[in-house]
């Protein structure tokens, strides 16, 4: 039985007992915990059930490494599935419980896919669930959604009761591990005058030092831990962080932190969670590494585990998983846990060491307390139920026959080493085998590379295959004076610590137990816990022909649990090299991604929830819309209004009288939304002839141009009226929904393709408030607000012809007025500071009463535009019409020799003549088209469906000319003028409409030259 050890747990505190619960059952635990170390503490070896098979599971590893114990933590808003009980500290009042199981973890009904393991191999539902094909809907689909997973989703009625914050931070170098290694290079990056953010996962400073042992500069671990912490806490250009995972490399510098900052102090003041989001000149990756488990039949079983896991619980916790244990080791390391538990007073049976010829020093220091020794010896089979009861030893290179049976409860591991290589891999560092020690690491000569071509990320000790603490140190030392020299400092010269520890015999790679294992043992010898995968799934895999890495890893599931492969690739690459005669090189390795550990999901949104996750933009006269009856519509982001609804009226009726006041009178818009964007800069008129059809660098200062913008592929993606504000200085207009997009669009192609033209791109939207002053009055009003300021600039058509813009005074209000029209009438769109949109507002409603003003929404500006026959973004677009499909030949210059999308333009498909174009469309009784409809001509297609030969993309009922009006795209269309097409919509009803010329209104464009 698993029990407390008094003269262990150097991180705990005994005079300070913790309570807690798991699965309802109340246990005992001390301050310093981890939920892992007090199950143990209270002998609760199974935590949870295996995924596939639901075998019983326990504990294996002491770290994030861990792939059985995953627990749900508390209840209510703060419930949360899937965590590790390893990296869980132990809090007052924690409830935990174990998943995956029915009706319980002691009796679980879905452990009878153990008895039909034979029928469920890698692979199989690739094979099951294919036929018959009518039981997928109604079978295998529901079963398989019922058994996916494996904790309970929280309740999506109750919301998260903690909070969560990103974090901005910068450094020259950022450290990621605080074992000594990373203590070391930040100590030696710091001293050349880098500023050092160093990130520690755990809550505990000096990684595995402390309980492996040795002197560093002939001081014990931890003793020089507390001089090098009092050193770089007294440094003011060092922030140490514990509890803060680095969770992500990625371009450019970027790396993403996960810090933990209350789960240990649920209910405190302040987030829960910090995403930290750190831009660093060069990152050190002091991450250590793994140990590896062995591949034996019953490796699964609570009671089993990893030698240094064990170790931990011992020294750390004061917890010994056993009373009677039993090693098995192909490397010296796993002796210091031997060593360690016969010094606790526990009796350790055996040391099967594989290797024939044995250990050295250290098994030497064990044999001198007098702990049996075999070498060449492995575990045949280890027996038990929900925990260990015997083991069947046998020799490394037999069949597992001619076994020992010897009774024990537990059984520590080590299979070797593996740095942790996941942060270097995640940006495109690769790796190197190394026989000496059977496994992969960085490789110096191929590491991530930086925008400069130069690498960006250096792997400090144990992480980059250094072993032994005098080689961990020279690394870390190495490590840290390279980032500081990278990142543009001098590098003080220094000796690294002196680190001693006892040295080892050469390793001998061992990948199953016994070598050559029969096939009843490899069915019981399991490579990835969580998911179940056995040795003799890879091997089925590789018979079948899977040869890659990465189709065996999704053949069978290898590596894809919750823990990433941590334990379980490197032997599974090996056992699959093996299978297909190749060199574990040559296999290669599965992918890295990120995150390193899960993280999460509050912390990915941050502060952005509720209210605040996805903000309603409102322009400055929100509220006066608001309170005068404004039916308000979403766009993009923003809330616009649809119409001002007057008491009494339909919202039909109110966009009728909209269009009518507005042609006849005077309306009012809010254009605030437009995109606005600054281009500015010496190539700035060269950059907008790329990003343009048309060209923008030959616009005069205080002109506009109206423009197009295509994706590379040809593909229309916005527009908008440009205007030169001065010689290097242009603003462009963007639709509403479209400002952010284009703005990154924009800058997308500067920092990635044109990254040296001196320009930049400032998003103004929200810094002004427009309104489009529209309709016969609009200028009498406007010269209104001048009269009664005593004067103002002049809106004469002379002084501001249509198609330019002026600073000035209209009123009292400093603005900026362009004469620009999208509804065909006489139209000005005045842009103010943002802080006097409401005001320049109001005095236009006051001053306009007399021209019978009033305001009008998006769907009367629609109506308006498409009596003019002005396209709309969205409607008329839908992400694969091109300029040429809407009639807008002339805005494709011909005069540059290139710009975003021309290319494409002459694609055989862009320029196919049988591509759907514009026109317009009449139904022949007056009627309005559905909106989306499609016409349809004679025939059918390949699928005995009518073929198709447009749609609808704009259609309304128009006030102006009393019937229903429509823009769409149609085969032929342009030449078709005057003939009929059929449009089916709904209820059986069939629609006839002519084509006509798109432009119904005003076609001379007179009325808006006034």
């Amino acid at each position: 039985m698993s029990t407390r050890i008094a003269n262990q747990g150097r991180l705990i505190d005994r005079s300070k007992q913790v309570s807690f619960s798991f699965n309802g059952t109340a246990m005992r635990g001390y301050e310093g915990d981890t939920l892992a170390s007090a199950l143990l503490a209270n002998d609760q070896m199974m935590i949870g059930r295996s995924f596939k098979y639901h075998r019983p599971r326990g504990l294996v590893a002491s770290g994030a490494e861990e792939p059985n114990a995953l627990v749900g933590l508390n209840e209510g808003r703060r419930f949360e599935p899937n965590q590790r009980a390893t990296t869980t500290e132990l809090y007052d009042g924690l409830k935990a419980a174990s998943q995956n199981h029915w009706p319980s973890l002691d009796y679980d009904i879905g452990a009878v896919n153990t008895h039909l393991s034979r029928f469920l191999p890698s692979g199989f539902y690739y094979k099951m669930f294919i036929h018959p094909r009518p039981f997928w809907k109604h079978i295998y689909e529901p079963f398989i959604r019922q058994s996916a997973g494996l904790g309970k989703a929280p309740d999506r009625e109750l919301k998260d009761a903690d909070t969560y914050e990103h974090f901005y931070a910068f450094a020259d170098v950022l450290v990621i591990g605080g074992g000594v290694a990373g203590l070391q290079a930040a100590r030696a990056a710091a001293k050349g005058g880098a500023r050092v953010l160093v990130l520690e996962q755990n809550a505990h400073w000096g990684g595995r030092a402390p309980v492996d042992g040795g002197t560093i500069d002939g001081m014990t671990p931890a003793d020089w831990i507390e001089k090098t912490l009092a050193e770089l806490e007294a440094m003011d250009n060092v922030t140490l962080r514990l509890r803060a995972m680095g969770a992500g490399v990625y371009d450019h510098g970027y790396a993403l932190g996960y810090e933990r900052l209350s789960d240990h102090q649920p209910g405190a003041t302040g987030p829960r969670h910090r995403l930290w989001r750190i831009r660093a000149s060069q990152i050190i990756t002091a991450t250590g590494a793994i140990e590896r488990p062995l591949s034996f039949a019953g490796n699964d079983l609570p009671g089993v585990m990893l030698a240094s896991a064990m170790r931990d619980y011992l020294v750390n916790w004061g917890v010994a998983p056993g009373q009677k244990v039993i090693v098995a080791t192909n490397n010296d390391d796993a002796y210091r846990t031997a060593i360690a538990m016969h010094k606790a007073g526990l009796a350790v049976l055996r040391v099967l060491d594989a290797r024939p010829q044995g250990g050295g020093a250290l098994a030497d220091e064990a044999r001198a307390l007098g702990i049996r020794v075999d070498p060449g010896k492995a575990i045949a089979k280890v027996k038990g139920g929900k925990r260990v009861r015997k083991v069947q030893i046998c020799n490394q290179d037999g069949t597992g026959g001619a076994r020992e049976e010897i009774a024990c409860d537990a059984v520590a591991m080590s299979g070797g080493w593996s740095p942790v290589v996941h942060l270097w891999s995640h940006c495109g560092g690769k790796l190197i085998w190394e026989d000496a020690q059977a496994h992969f690491r960085p490789d110096p000569d191929r590491p991530p590379l930086g925008a400069n071509g130069a690498g960006f990320v250096v792997a400090a000790g144990a992480a980059n295959g250094a072993t032994g603490l005098g080689a961990v140190m020279e690394d870390a030392q190495s490590a840290g004076q390279a980032a500081v020299r990278a990142a543009g400092f001098k590098v003080r010269k220094a000796k690294a610590p002196v680190g001693d520890s006892t040295e080892e015999a050469p390793m001998k790679p061992v990948w199953l137990m016994p070598e050559n294992a029969d096939i009843s043992l490899r069915m019981k010898s399991w490579l990835d816990y969580q998911n179940d995968v056995k040795v003799s799934d890879v091997q089925l895999a590789a018979q079948e022909g899977y040869e890659s890495v990465e189709h065996t890893k999704r053949y069978t599931t290898l590596g894809m649990a919750t823990d990433q492969g941590k334990l379980s690739n490197i032997n599974g690459l090996a056992i699959l090299a093996d299978a297909l005669d190749a060199e574990i090189p040559k296999v290669g390795t599965t992918t890295f991604r990120p995150p390193y550990h899960p993280i999460s999901m509050g912390s990915i949104g941050g502060e952005a929830r509720g209210d605040v996750f996805q903000p309603i933009r409102r322009t400055p006269m929100h509220d006066w819309h608001d309170k005068n009856g404004a039916d308000w519509e979403p766009v993009g982001h923003w809330r616009r209004p649809y119409a001002f609804v007057r008491s009494g009226e339909s919202v039909h009726d109110a966009v009728m009288r909209e269009v009518k006041n507005t042609r006849q009178s005077l309306g009012l818009l809010d254009a605030s939304t437009l995109g606005k964007l600054i281009v500015k800069g010496p190539d700035a008129g060269r950059f907008l002839d790329m990003m343009y059809t048309n060209m923008m660098s030959s616009l005069k200062p205080g002109k506009c141009r109206y423009g197009l913008m295509c994706s590379e592929n040809g593909f229309l993606i916005d527009d908008g009226v440009v205007a030169r504000i001065d010689e290097d200085t242009w603003l462009c207009h963007t639709t509403t929904g479209g400002a952010e997009r284009i703005h990154a669009w924009m800058e997308e192609w500067l920092q990635t393709e044109w990254w040296d033209w001196k320009v930049h791109v400032a998003n103004v939207t929200e810094q002004y408030a427009q309104v489009a002053v529209v309709g016969p009055n609009a200028r009498k009003v406007l010269e209104r607000l001048n009269a009664a300021a005593g004067g103002g600039m002049d809106l004469s058509k002379d002084a501001l012809p249509f198609m330019e813009w002026r600073d000035g005074r209209i009123g009292t209000f400093d603005c900026r007025a362009y004469r620009i029209s999208f509804s065909g009438e006489l139209s000005y769109e005045i842009a103010v500071p943002a802080s006097q949109g409401l005001a320049f507002w109001e005095a236009l409603m006051e001053a306009g009463e007399e021209f019978g003003v009033m305001p009008y929404g998006t769907e009367c500006l629609h109506i308006m535009r498409a009596e003019k026959g002005f396209i709309m973004i969205g409607d008329e677009t839908d992400g694969t019409v091109i300029p040429q499909d809407l009639g807008l030949n002339w805005a494709l210059s011909k005069k540059k020799e290139d710009f975003l999308g021309k290319r494409a333009h002459s694609r055989v498909h862009m320029a196919d003549p049988d591509r759907w174009k514009l026109v317009g469309l009449e139904t022949l009784d007056g009627s309005v088209l559905p909106d989306g409809a499609y016409a349809v001509a004679e025939g059918v297609n390949e699928n005995g469906q009518r073929n198709m030969i447009g749609r609808v993309t704009s259609t309304y009922h128009s006030p102006t000319l009393g019937k229903g009006i429509a823009m769409g795209l149609i085969k032929h269309g342009p030449d078709r003028m005057g003939e009929v097409v059929e449009f089916p919509g709904t209820e059986g009803k069939t629609y006839q409409a002519r084509i006509v010329d798109p432009v119904f209104y005003d076609k001379d464009g007179e009325k808006q030259n006034v």
